[in-house]
């Protein structure tokens, strides 16, 4: 079973890294990580710095290691959801993806979904909250998987699509006379 990495550990003000500015590293919107424009292609490098990226508040990204930390480019979200895992069904489903860094994480109340809307087509973009304000994109296979599974739940009156997961419903979209 693929794990989940260790969080990177809490930055306390006595142990504050030195910081080293732009590391010239960037992740595309497919999850493709580039240093210098040159793509990275040992997925274990991408692995590595996977398991010390953060987000501050602000909504900056960095890799923060115990003794320095460097602020990477983001297009859209740091991982990309590649592979939907799906155990039971109707209300006791339990739904999991897999990110393109071998990461698992269960749709729950810890790791919602939520939709974006692409700013160039106007379509709605699901992600996923993996850990710590990071979230995966989940791929339009991925995506189609997940609405096939999907069913109509009536919520305070209105009929919605979405998806059971981990006990919580997770709503798609409104059903429409046209649906």
């Amino acid at each position: 079973m693929i794990k989940a990495p260790a969080p990177p550990a809490p930055v306390t003000p006595a142990s504050r890294p030195t910081e080293c500015g732009d590391l010239g590293i960037r992740i595309d919107r497919n999850g493709t990580w580039f240093y210098h424009g040159s793509p990275i292609h040992r997925k274990e490098m991408v692995c590595l710095f996977a398991s010390v990226l953060s987000r501050c508040a602000e909504g900056h990204y960095w890799l923060t290691t115990p003794a320095e930390r460097g602020r990477i480019e983001v297009e859209d979200a740091p991982f990309l959801a590649v592979e939907l895992y799906n155990a039971s069904a109707g209300r006791e489903r339990v739904v999991s993806f897999r990110t393109n860094v071998d990461e698992m994480v269960t749709l729950d109340a810890q790791h919602p979904l939520r939709f974006g809307i692409c700013p160039i087509k106007g379509e709605r973009i699901p992600y996923i909250l993996v850990r710590d304000g990071l979230e995966a994109r989940l791929a339009r296979p991925v995506y189609y998987e997940l609405v096939n599974l999907g069913i109509e739940e009536t919520i305070e009156g209105e009929t919605t699509f979405g998806i059971w997961s981990s006990g919580q419903f997770f709503p798609i979209g409104p059903v429409t006379e046209a649906d």
